[in-house]
């Protein structure tokens, strides 16, 4: 009754199990987890409430489009998140990454320039006339060196 309103997305539709792989892009709804291996890009088609979390033993080498990600794994190209990432202790981006909000945990390591996107009501109230809002904010490498 009073409790958290459950998104369609909490619900993991698809599953990449470990000792899988899949060759080719990997388009889904709802929710997806990534165990194996995906040789191609990773897209949630049409979900804006989508989200994609890749374990540690996950890995991607394509670039990735969803609007909230969970990373402990790898992926080996742009990570595009609309909404918000979550890059754990063991996570790994070898490419940009693109994000309107991030969390970081020590030990996550980015191999590529982090670039703000601001979201579309955001950007119409914060952008000046003449800017670019895709203007690459930092260049990141965390390491956890224990």
């Amino acid at each position: 009754m009073f409790g958290k309103k459950k998104r369609r997305s909490d619900v993991i539709q698809t599953l990449v199990g470990e000792g899988s792989r899949i060759e080719g892009d990997l388009r889904f709804e709802g929710g997806c987890h990534i165990d194996g291996i995906v040789h191609g890009g990773v897209v949630a088609d049409r979900d804006s409430e989508a989200f994609l979390s890749i374990s540690e033993d996950g890995r991607v080498e394509g670039s990735v489009k969803v609007p909230r990600m969970a990373l402990n794994g790898t992926v080996e190209g742009d990570v595009f998140c609309t909404e918000r990432v979550q890059l754990g202790p063991t996570a790994r981006v070898v490419g940009n990454l693109h994000y309107e909000l991030i969390e970081m945990a020590a030990g996550a390591e980015i191999n590529g320039q982090l670039i703000h996107q601001a979201g579309a009501s955001a950007s119409a109230r914060t952008e000046k006339p003449g800017t670019d809002a895709t203007q690459p904010m930092a260049t990141v490498m965390v390491k956890n060196e224990s």
